[in-house]
């Protein structure tokens, strides 16, 4: 059964890519649909031996590496940690193919993209199941060529393209620290399997390294190394350019990758590698300072944003910063249960607003919309349910998780905590202002598109709803239901280490308060602003153009990566091009000798007369002296 986890999103991917044109597009659909669903059907059965059963195993599927002391197996690692992500991965990716039956359903090339959402759900499986770093680095660089692929599907549009190249270099920049990582661990232990390595963590604690002329303990270089692989990946701030862009994907692409998944691959290995982390305080800080700089950041440029879908891809990143602090504070349990709640309010809000988009025929701009509350009804409720739990409404999901993450920073006690606790319940109000900002600007107001009429809009199909339905029941619930579960470190067995065990003390009343109120008075807020007095934020933009030209432009990342090294790269590249490639490797090599053959040819053309008493007089010249050579010799 746990085989068929993995091997059945294979399957899918192979049927749908190499015979999609022989069966249809239909049968595609339903093939990879159909599959995906068995295996999140099989996931969530795992889940549940490993929480009633505290069923574990470690099941070898082949021998891959075997050279002297290093030994890698193909494997297959069920523990608490790897079945939540198990069923975090399957259930978002079997309702993301359900759903691109609609919402894809005008695009010609269907079975190869079902293929692409299939295999990326393969290479995730045999990232979050590997028992050692050589079988997580496959399934690393699996789902980023598979992000390639997805998010350049629009291969024709140009931006997509750029997008899509975007992701890949700016992932190599982390994958690049990643694999250094994984050397240096090989080099101190010897091997590359988890246990292994967690079990002689102790005897390297105090060791020390020389990197680049530093002398730096080895703990905190191999931490230091894994967690710029995880920045990459989780697009923390400094690497997080590449996921805003990637909205130029279809909208599944950005539910599936860049809010469930992927992009939650580097908070993954992070509390994977609790073992480590637990003895890098310069780590847990340098993590916990990244996370909550990356949760401000995110939340602050998405107050400004237009793009539907790109102030969405700044909440996942926002989010995404609140799970690395909460992991940096040492709460790894919470961090995981931030990923599991915000997996499904994400992937809501997501394909949400990809029925937004589909109803306003490709439109993403929140300026172009409004007053389509009745006109959308399923759609706007289910974004509302999101909205909810995104911005940690009480009872809902995100209010849970959120929360717990706040006021475990906050039991930190010390100034690293206490800074995370303020930044998180700051950003948390944020938070609220624009997701509530999109909902009003969407769904309320006047009808603001002057190329589709307002009765051109429609609801979206229910193969589209369907989804969004079953997510919102997780958005609702899954907070409550297993908060008691991911609070108890019992549960987590041996797959997250903690040196020194969570505080158990509860905050003030005065703190546990705050952020709810925060959130809730959030809202009249938002809709006075946005719906009652419009003019009012436009005076503010006006007041404050410096601050807002600052966060409208991202931070000026963009540009500041231009100038350092976009600009530079490429005035290298020419200057090798047309000095070492032109002028040297092309002058001396095929263009300098095809030259020479050239200019001999035409000098020797001038021995072509046509004369037959010139050519015998030649030869006799020559005759004479191979015979005086000879004579000679």
């Amino acid at each position: 059964m746990e085989l068929s986890i993995i091997t059945l999103p294979l399957i899918a991917s192979i049927i749908s890519g190499f015979f999609g044109k022989y069966i249809g597009d239909r049968n595609s659909e339903i093939v990879t649909s159909l599959l995906v669903s068995i295996s999140a059907i099989l996931s969530i059965i795992v889940f549940y031996n490993v929480v009633f059963n505290q069923y574990e195993d470690n099941i070898i599927i082949a021998t891959w590496i075997n050279s002297g002391t290093l030994d890698v197996n193909w494997s297959m690692k069920i523990d608490s940690l790897s079945s939540v992500m198990l069923v975090v991965v399957t259930s978002v990716s079997a309702l993301v193919h359900i759903y691109s039956i609609g919402y894809m359903s005008h695009d010609p090339h269907k079975p190869r993209f079902m293929a692409y959402l299939s295999l990326f759900t393969f290479a995730m499986l045999m990232l979050v199941t590997s028992d050692n770093f050589i079988q997580l680095f496959f399934g690393w660089e699996g789902v980023g060529l598979c992000s390639y692929f997805l998010i350049g599907f629009w291969f024709k549009k140009e931006t997509a393209n750029s997008a899509a190249i975007k992701a890949f270099v700016v992932n190599r920049v982390g994958d690049f620290g990643f694999a250094l990582g994984i050397f240096l661990i090989f080099y101190l232990f010897g091997t590359v399997n988890y246990n292994e390595v967690f079990q002689q963590i102790p005897s390297v604690v105090d060791k020390r390294l020389n990197f680049l002329g530093f002398e730096v303990k080895s703990i905190d270089l191999i931490c230091l190394l894994l967690f710029i692989g995880a920045m990459g990946k989780s697009a923390q701030i400094l690497l997080h350019t590449w996921l805003p862009d990637a909205m130029e994907g279809p909208t599944p692409v950005s539910a599936l990758i860049h809010a469930a998944t992927m992009v939650t691959a580097g908070v993954f290995l992070v509390v994977r590698c609790s073992p480590i982390y637990e003895y890098s305080e310069l780590a847990l800080n340098l993590i916990t300072v990244v996370g909550m700089t990356t949760a401000i950041f995110a939340a602050s440029v998405a107050l400004v944003q237009t793009d539907i879908k790109k102030i969405i891809a700044y909440s996942t990143c926002s989010q995404l910063g609140y799970m690395f602090f909460a992991a940096g504070v040492g709460a790894y349990n919470i961090a995981m249960f931030h990923l599991f709640t915000h997996a499904f309010f994400k992937a809501l809000l997501f394909l949400g607003s990809g029925s937004v988009i589909h109803a306003f025929k490709d439109e993403q701009n929140i300026n172009s919309m409004g007053g389509v509350w009745k006109k959308l009804p399923y759609t706007y409720v289910l974004m509302i349910i999101g909205t909810l739990a995104l911005t940690g409404f009480p009872l809902l999901s995100g209010f849970y998780s959120k929360d717990a993450i706040i006021e475990f920073a906050y039991l930190r006690d010390n100034t690293t905590g206490y800074y995370a606790a303020g930044i998180g319940i700051f950003t948390a109000f944020l938070t609220s202002i624009y997701s509530w900002r999109l909902i009003f600007k969407t769904f309320h107001g006047s009808y603001n598109n002057k190329s589709i009429k307002i009765e051109e809009t429609h609801e979206s199909p229910l193969v589209m709803l369907l989804p969004l339905i079953i997510l919102s029941i997780g958005a609702i619930f899954a907070g409550f239901i297993f908060k008691e579960l991911f609070f108890d470190t019992n549960f987590w067995g041996n797959s997250i280490f903690f040196l020194e065990p969570l505080s158990e003390e509860h905050p003030p009343m005065w703190f546990l308060l705050l952020t709810p109120i925060l959130v809730c008075s959030s809202i009249p807020i938002s809709y006075y602003l946005f719906v009652k007095n419009k003019d009012l934020p436009n005076s503010i933009v006006e007041i404050n153009k410096p601050l807002y030209n600052f966060l409208v432009n991202k931070w000026y990342f963009d540009e500041l990566y231009e100038i350092l090294f976009i600009k530079p790269s490429k005035k290298i590249g020419l200057f090798l091009w047309k000095f070492f490639d032109v002028k040297i490797i092309d002058g001396f090599g095929p263009d300098g000798v095809s030259s020479l053959i050239k200019k001999f040819s035409i000098k020797a053309n001038k021995f072509q007369s046509g004369y037959i008493y010139q050519y015998a007089f030649i030869m006799l010249l020559g005759l004479s002296a191979l015979l005086t050579f000879l004579i000679i010799k």
